[in-house]
This record gives C-alpha cells, sequence and structure tokens, in this order.
C-alpha cells in the first residue's frame, strides 16, 4: 500500500517515513506534503492508499483536509498523527480511521495501517457515528481513547459492556476499553444485540452460552469468548433471560 505523509515539521516526516518503511507492504510516496494544500495536490497526482495527516498546518489543517477528502468517490484512508489527543472527537466526525497521539509509536503505527485498507463511502459513513447524529442507524464500529491513541472496536466482537461509576467496560475478543458513554445509551442504540443482564451489564446476545445456578441461589451466565468466567445475572432479569436463550 502506498502511504503519504502530510506534516509541517521535518523531523515529524523523517521519522514517520523511516516507521513505515520497516513494515512490510507499506512504500512512502515521496515527497511529503508540507501543508494541507499540498497534501490534496499530492493526493490527486499520487494517489495514495493512505495518508498520514498532521493536524496543526499551516493553512487548511489536517480537519479541513479529511473532511474535503470525505467529498470524493475513493478517497484514501486517513490516519491522523498529532500532538493533540483533544481532536479525536473532529477527527472521526470526518471519517478517519486512526488517530495516534506523537511521539507515534511503531506498534500503533502497525496496527493502525492494518485497519487503514481503503473504505468505501457507506462504511466511512457508519464507523464510529451514534445513531442519534448519523441517523443511519447503529455503529458497526465502538471508539474508545487508549494508550495507543483512539482504538476502534469492531461491534461484532464485543462481548458485553459493564458500568462502574463514570466509565463503561467494554470487553472484546482482544481485551478490555474504557468508554464515557452511558450504558442507557448504549442499550437504546444496540438493544438488538445487547440484552441487559443486571443494571449495570449489557452481554452479546450471541455469545450467550448457558445460565447456571450456583449453591447460594445466585445465577450466572457464561459466555462465548470468555474461557469459563461467568457474570451474575440480577433476580429481575432471570426470566428475561430465559426467555431469550429458549427463542435462540
Amino acid at each position: 500500500m502506498n502511504v503519504l505523509i502530510a506534516d509541517d515539521e521535518p523531523l515529524a516526516r523523517e521519522r514517520l517515513t523511516r516507521m513505515v518503511g520497516e513494515i512490510d507492504g507499506y512504500r512512502v510516496l515521496e515527497p511529503g506534503a508540507t501543508n494541507g494544500e499540498e497534501a490534496l495536490t499530492l493526493i490527486d497526482s499520487l494517489k495514495p492508499d493512505v495518508v498520514l495527516l498532521d493536524i496543526r498546518m499551516p493553512g487548511l489543517d489536517g480537519l479541513q483536509v479529511a473532511a474535503k477528502l470525505c467529498e470524493r468517490e475513493a478517497p484514501p484512508a486517513v490516519i491522523f498523527c498529532t500532538a493533540h489527543d483533544e481532536f479525536a472527537l473532529e477527527a472521526f466526525k470526518v471519517s478517519a480511521v486512526g488517530y495516534l497521539v506523537k511521539p507515534v509509536r511503531p506498534e500503533n503505527l502497525a496496527e493502525a495501517l492494518k485497519k487503514a485498507e481503503r473504505p468505501n463511502r457507506v462504511q466511512l459513513a457508519a464507523l464510529t457515528r451514534p445513531a442519534a447524529q448519523s441517523g443511519t442507524g447503529p455503529r458497526s464500529h465502538i471508539s474508545a481513547r487508549t494508550r495507543k491513541g483512539i482504538e476502534l472496536v469492531p461491534l461484532d466482537q464485543v462481548i458485553y459492556f459493564i458500568a462502574d461509576h463514570k466509565y463503561v467496560t467494554l470487553r472484546h475478543e482482544g481485551g478490555e476499553v474504557l468508554l464515557d458513554e452511558p450504558l442507557k445509551a448504549l442499550e437504546s442504540e444496540f438493544g438488538e444485540r445487547f440484552v441487559r443482564i443486571h443494571r449495570n451489564a449489557l452481554v452479546a446476545r450471541d455469545r450467550i452460552e448457558r445460565l447456571q445456578r450456583t449453591p447460594l441461589g445466585h445465577f450466572q451466565l457464561y459466555l462465548k469468548g470468555l474461557n469459563g468466567e461467568a457474570l451474575t445475572v440480577s433476580r429481575r432479569h432471570v426470566a428475561g433471560v430465559r426467555k431469550l436463550m429458549s427463542s435462540l
């Protein structure tokens, strides 16, 4: 895949060029862009598959460049590489597929590039916008801020959501991330795919394996992908879980 780097700092461009060059299957296109206008011109002429885009640049900034790319029929995938973590929400509004905070770590760059196969316009529109904002139905991915930057979790890899104080833990096939979205909003958006088993827990319907009563009379739910770990089902939700399981 061909990668274009757009950053007004020469040292940043050199570092990213070196890191991309060490990853098999990717080639940096030269010259890189030093501002937003140059980035758009080079994207037109070089047709990159991926653009590593800084946000703070002279003239058009990275967010404006990405917004213009959203208007195109076949835009390159955009991965923001920036020293500023406060623009994550705006980044995903312009359909970024990755958001890396400088100094970019090689393993995080490699992971973002793997996710950056060129998406079509339908995928771009559906990736991370909540249903209430997009009007197009539930998201296909959920975004979470992690030490890697912004991580996108495909909805079909989510096992459960558990609320704890102001945060929600999202458990997925590859581990856990924290969300600052309310559990109630997640239930409203994804109610067709998740079921409430406790006042603080939603689980993926297609992950339900078995319901078991303990010697003390509590109910535990076993889910596919948890390697024997069980979640507690509150008494008020037991009947609903049983009814759901009988229909699966």
